[in-house]
C-alpha cells in the first residue's frame, strides 16, 4: 500500500472548511488567534483566584466558585457537543506553553510506561474525590489554589518534556473534553492526503520553529495534476510550534487527544490542514477510530459511571449509605467511606459491567475464539460517550439552569458594586429542567443504542441482536439509575444560601 493509500484510508468524511469562514476563520487562523481566546480565560483565572483568596468565604457570593462549579461547567458540556474542543483551545493553563517549550532545553520524552491513559483515569478519579471530601464547591479558598496548582503542573511538564505532557496524560479537565468532543460536528483534518505524503518535514506535527532560519525545497503534487511544484519552506524564531499531542494530520482518526489549538494548521506550510465539519460523532462508529488498549477504553467507560457517582454525591441516598457503613462496618471516617463508594462506583463497577457485557456477548454469539475480551470491550468503549455525556450534560445543566443569573451580582459585587439578588436570583422551571434532562438522557441512550448495533453488526453479523443484548442493558440501567438520581433532591451547591 503506498503512501497515498494509506493516508487516504485514514482521512474521516469531511464538509465544510471552518477556517475558510469570514472574519472567525481569519481570526482563528492568525498566529495571536488562540492568544486571543486564551487571554479572556486567563483574566478570568485570575480574577476567580484573586476574589477565591481575598473575596467573600461564601461559595454563592464569590466567583471562584459560582463560576467554575455552577456556571462554566453547563457551558462547557454545550460548547463540547455544538462546536467542539474549544475549551482546551481557550486554556489559560497552556497560556506560557511557547515560552515553556523554547525555555527547555532538554526535550525529554515522557516516560514509556506513563504513555497512555492511566494517570489520566487516576487524575479524574482523585479530581472528583477530592470535589466530594474538601467541598470544593463551597471553599472558594481551595478553588483558587487548585487553579494556582493547574497553572504550575501544566508549565513544569510543558518546559520538561517534549510532547504536551500535561493535556494528553494528566489533565483530567482536558480528558473530559477530549472524550467527549468526540460527539462534536467539527474536527482536524487534511485538504490532499497526497500532499501530506510528499511532506518532508511534517510541520503539522514538528512544528515550522528552529533556532536558526533554514529553507527546504518540498516538491508537493500540484492540485489535481500529476505535476509537482516546488515551494520553499522557511523555518525561523517567528515559526509555528507543532502539534503539543503528537497527532500526525493525515493520520488522525476523530478527536481524541485534540486541543483545538489549531498549531497544525498554523505550522502547515502548503496550507493543507484545517478545521472541517463532519458528521457529529463520526468516529464513535468507526472501528479503527481508537487503538484497542484496556486504558483508552476504561478511560470512556469510566467516566461514564463517574457521571452516575458525581450526581450520586449528591442526593439523600448517598448521606444514608453513609450512615449505614457507619453503623454496620464501623466506618465512621468520612473520607473512607467516600473512597469505599467512589472506588466501588467509579471503577470496579465499570471495569465489572464491561466485562460482564463482553463475555455474555460473546458467548451468547459463540464468538469466545475469535475476539479477545480487551478487543470486545474496546470495540463497544465508543458506545459509552452519548449516554455518559447525556448523564454528565444533564447534571451540569440543572445546577446552571437552576441559578442562570447568580454570576451577574456576584460579578457586580466583585468589582466593587452592589450585588442585584433580587433581580438576578431566578430559576427556570423545574419541569422544563426535568423535561430538558430527560431529552438528554434518551438522547444519550438511543445514540449509545445505535453505536452498539452498529459494532455488533460489524463483529457478529447475523447474532448482532444477541450480542448487542448486553451492552444495552447496561446502557438501560445507566440511564435508568440517572433519571432515578435526578429526580430525588439535589443539592444545589453554590446557589444553597441563596435559595435555601
Amino acid at each position: 500500500m503506498n503512501d497515498n493509500a494509506l493516508l487516504e484510508r485514514h482521512q474521516p468524511a469531511i464538509g465544510l472548511d471552518v477556517l475558510r469562514l469570514p472574519f472567525i476563520g481569519r481570526l482563528l487562523r492568525g498566529r495571536y488567534g488562540r492568544l486571543l481566546l486564551q487571554a479572556p480565560f486567563a483574566l478570568l483565572a485570575l480574577a476567580l483566584a484573586v476574589d477565591g483568596f481575598t473575596g467573600p468565604q461564601s461559595a454563592a457570593r464569590n466567583l471562584a466558585t459560582v463560576a467554575p462549579w455552577v456556571h462554566l461547567r453547563g457551558i462547557v458540556v454545550l460548547v463540547l457537543l455544538l462546536a467542539g474542543n474549544l475549551i482546551c483551545m481557550g486554556c489559560p493553563f497552556t497560556l506560557p506553553r511557547t515560552l515553556a517549550k523554547r525555555l527547555s532545553k532538554s526535550g525529554r520524552r515522557f516516560p514509556q510506561r506513563l504513555r497512555n491513559k492511566w494517570l489520566a483515569i487516576f487524575s479524574l478519579f482523585a479530581l472528583f474525590f477530592a470535589y466530594e471530601y474538601l467541598d470544593l464547591w463551597a471553599s472558594p479558598w481551595l478553588t483558587a489554589w487548585l487553579i494556582i496548582a493547574y497553572f504550575a503542573a501544566a508549565f513544569a511538564l510543558e518546559a520538561v518534556f517534549a510532547e504536551s505532557a500535561f493535556c494528553k496524560y494528566v489533565c483530567p479537565l482536558g480528558s473530559f473534553n477530549m472524550v467527549y468532543s468526540t460527539l462534536s460536528p467539527t474536527g482536524i483534518a487534511v485538504k490532499s492526503p497526497a500532499v501530506c505524503a510528499s511532506c518532508v518535514g511534517r510541520e503539522c506535527v514538528n512544528g515550522s520553529y528552529a533556532p536558526q532560519p533554514l529553507i527546504r525545497i518540498d516538491e508537493i503534487p500540484s492540485s489535481g495534476t500529476d505535476e509537482t511544484q516546488k515551494l520553499e519552506v522557511a523555518h525561523g524564531p517567528s515559526g509555528a510550534l507543532g502539534c503539543g499531542t503528537e497527532l500526525f494530520a493525515p493520520q488522525m482518526r476523530g478527536n481524541m487527544d485534540c486541543t483545538m489549538c489549531l498549531d497544525c494548521v498554523r505550522a502547515c506550510p502548503h496550507d493543507n490542514v484545517s478545521l472541517f465539519t463532519r458528521a457529529a460523532g463520526a468516529e464513535l462508529s468507526r472501528a479503527d477510530s481508537w487503538p484497542r488498549r484496556w486504558d483508552m477504553s476504561l478511560l470512556v467507560i469510566v467516566l461514564a459511571f463517574m457521571g452516575l457517582s458525581n450526581a450520586f454525591g449528591m442526593v439523600p441516598p448517598y448521606y444514608a449509605l453513609q450512615e449505614a457503613l457507619a453503623l454496620n462496618l464501623g466506618i465512621t471516617s468520612e473520607w473512607l467511606a467516600l473512597l469505599l463508594v467512589f472506588g466501588l462506583g467509579n471503577l470496579l463497577l465499570p471495569l465489572v459491567a464491561a466485562l460482564a457485557a463482553a463475555w455474555l456477548g460473546r458467548r451468547l454469539t459463540r464468538f469466545r475464539k475469535r475476539d479477545s475480551l480487551r478487543d470486545t470491550v474496546a470495540a463497544f468503549a465508543p458506545a459509552f460517550v452519548p449516554v455518559g455525556f447525556g448523564i454528565w450534560f444533564a447534571h451540569y445543566s440543572f445546577h446552571l439552569l437552576v441559578g442562570p443569573g447568580l454570576i451577574v451580582p456576584v460579578a457586580q459585587e466583585f468589582f466593587g458594586g452592589a450585588g442585584d439578588w433580587a433581580r438576578w436570583s431566578f430559576s427556570l422551571d423545574a419541569n422544563l429542567i426535568g423535561s430538558i434532562q430527560l431529552l438528554v438522557l434518551l438522547g444519550g441512550f438511543l445514540w449509545s443504542l445505535w453505536l452498539a448495533q452498529k459494532t455488533a453488526l460489524r463483529l457478529y453479523r447475523r447474532k448482532a441482536l444477541l450480542g448487542m443484548l448486553p451492552w444495552a442493558l447496561v446502557f438501560a440501567l445507566m440511564m435508568l439509575a440517572a433519571w432515578q438520581i435526578f429526580t430525588m433532591p439535589m443539592e444545589m451547591r453554590g446557589t444553597l444560601e441563596l435559595f435555601g
